[in-house]
């Protein structure tokens, strides 16, 4: 509490302060002077998106496993609504790129990040499956895939950070949902078998 008396707070007439912009402020700068660069990692991004929906719909359509899928749709629900509540403004300096996700420099909602979440709920669902190597490859991409956000200003920390936190809520809720269907149809079996017999 401290820290947050006495922090002095940002102007209305002034950018955001955030420290995630200040640690990448040479990435920045890189991307800045390097459209190229620039291009290739929101391309390779946009292939770690694939990638990640990809698993998450291989999981329900393929293995029959939904739990990622509904994680995800809770998630993408979620962040509509918060989203659309308090539209934050975009960062003076982003870099945007038609090779990024969403495709082209079309509008989109930074609060909070889903292409964080939606790597978090796979790697949790790679977890479960005991898929370790994926799941760690997963991350790493995922950490990379944060630097480069940051360093394109296409999201704030704090954006990146309740990512994190809502893949792993949503991935729990998606449990819970599950588990409350799963005991919700043996009692209506049970109850179905007792009307049967009686």
């Amino acid at each position: 509490m401290g820290v947050e008396y006495t922090l002095s707070m940002v102007p209305a007439s002034s950018p955001p302060f955030d420290l995630g912009f200040v640690a990448t402020r040479r990435l920045h700068g890189l991307l800045s002077s390097w459209p190229e660069l620039n291009t290739l990692l929101a391309a390779l991004n946009t292939v770690f998106v694939g990638m990640q929906t990809a698993y998450i719909l291989w999981t329900w359509l393929v293995e029959g496993r939904p739990r990622a899928t509904i994680s995800a749709l809770f998630m993408f629900t979620c962040r509509g609504i918060l989203g659309y509540t308090t539209q934050l403004p975009l960062p003076e300096e982003f870099l945007g790129s038609g090779a990024d996700f969403p495709v082209g420099n079309v509008s989109f909602f930074l609060f909070y990040s889903g292409h964080v979440a939606g790597s978090v709920i796979a790697s949790l669902d790679m977890r479960r499956m005991q898929r370790w190597e994926l799941a760690w490859t997963f991350d790493v991409l995922n950490v990379l895939q944060v630097i480069r956000l940051l360093g394109t200003r296409g999201h704030y920390t704090i954006d990146l950070a309740v990512g994190v936190g809502a893949g792993i809520l949503f991935d729990s809720l998606a449990g819970k949902y599950q588990e409350f269907k799963r005991r919700e149809s043996i009692a209506n079996a049970i109850s179905a078998k007792e009307a049967f017999f009686s």
